[in-house]
């Protein structure tokens, strides 16, 4: 019988995947074990023995959901097998995030494991376009298409998948620490706002231009909210089709109370890479 397999990272994601699986076997790379959810851990080292017990088991679909980081390499736990694929590991992760994730998928399928993506499995986590609650403003809407440009132009250098614009300014850039880190970032310069009284901003967040759209979506939840009130923006917006919501309804109660939008926007609408 065909099962499928959950590599489950950190944060909510890999629970929300979880609930709409029947019966998955959930694995988490070890060191990165996923907040309530019982996770059989492996390590990168032993991967190929790693792929072995899924065939074993009668997995043939495998779907990531949830944060990791690059782990820390062991030369001595590689298995000889694994071993072989050291050089082409190293040089994924030293060409960046993408680089890697590309890599690692392409292993899983030239061991006959097929990649779903969270939107065959979970499609009620990826809205379609349009406005879920509030109403941006034509200044809003001018910010949204200067943050898309930015992340157009920076997302093949392998920087992150969010920014914040406000009147027409970037004042913030998602880097490896993440989106709480860039809204921490925007809150403590949301004077440099040219206008105190002007358009407040946005955060937009997509894909990096050529991503893989099978794994590492950009994510928003119902603390991506609080932070971007805390950072004293307008709303929030996204690539429509593109991006997860965690807790949407958790999310339209906060931005309803925040006074934020929340903007699902159309392809034709982004700036493209």
């Amino acid at each position: 019988m065909s099962r499928i397999a959950l590599i489950a990272g950190q944060g909510l994601l890999a629970p929300a995947v979880a609930a709409c699986l029947d019966d998955p076997l959930i694995y988490a790379l070890e060191g990165f074990a996923p907040e309530g959810l019982a996770a059989t851990p492996f390590r990168l080292e032993r991967l190929v023995p790693f792929l072995d017990d899924l065939h074993d088991r009668g997995v043939t679909r495998v779907v990531f959901a949830g944060a990791i980081r690059r782990p820390r390499l062991d030369p001595e736990a590689f298995d000889p097998r694994t071993a072989q694929l050291v050089p082409r590991i190293l040089t994924a992760m030293q060409s960046g995030d993408d680089a890697a994730l590309r890599t690692v998928l392409d292993i899983f399928e030239e061991n006959d494991l097929t990649i779903c993506s969270i939107r065959e499995i979970a499609p009620d986590l990826i809205p379609a376009a349009g406005v879920l609650t509030g109403q941006p403003t034509d200044a809003d809407k001018r910010d949204m298409h200067r943050a898309s440009q930015i992340l157009a132009q920076t997302g093949p250098l392998d920087l992150g998948q969010g920014a914040v614009v406000a009147q027409g300014l970037c004042l913030a850039l998602e880097t490896l620490p993440g989106t709480a880190a860039m809204l921490d970032f925007a809150a403590r310069h949301a004077d440099l706002r040219p206008n105190p009284t002007g358009a407040r901003g946005v955060l937009f967040k997509a894909p990096k231009p050529g991503q893989d759209l099978r794994i590492d979506l950009p994510t928003l939840g119902p603390d991506s909210v609080d932070q971007a009130a805390a950072a004293g923006l307008a709303g929030l917006t996204w690539a429509a089709g593109q991006v997860i919501l965690l807790d949407r309804a958790e999310m339209v109660r906060r931005a309803e109370a925040a006074g934020l939008f929340l903007w699902a926007v159309d392809a034709s609408e982004v700036a493209q890479g």
